[in-house]
């Protein structure tokens, strides 16, 4: 189903960056939109151009239906949590809680 609502595609494009590692800067950069413009489009409150779309999600490496469909599965209240402390980890840090993480879930087979 596809998803009309700004916030949630802001939502959606927040989260991917994080995953990715990437500064509003860097993707606006990429995408070749001025970092205000892409800021915006992430709060939701702007709307975009198709070939806005297109940029920003090749510069994501994403295809448009990762953020203008809905998922499946949604993350609870905890996992969102860990998800936003692990991104805001300097990438050393990130490395050695995803090694700890893959222990423990290899002790769990």
């Amino acid at each position: 189903m596809l998803i009309f609502d700004l916030h949630v595609i802001g939502d959606k494009l927040y989260y991917i960056r994080k995953r990715a590692s990437l500064t509003q800067a860097e993707v606006a950069e990429a995408a070749d939109l001025s970092d205000r413009t892409y800021a915006e489009i992430e709060r939701g409150t702007v709307n975009m151009r198709l070939g806005t779309l297109l940029k920003i999600c090749n510069a994501l490496d994403i295809t448009p239906d990762e953020i203008l469909t809905e998922n499946n599965y949604t993350l609870s209240d905890r996992e969102d949590e860990l998800m936003t402390m692990l991104y805001s980890c300097s990438k050393k840090e990130r490395e050695t809680a995803l090694s700890l993480l893959s222990v423990y879930l290899d002790s769990l087979k």
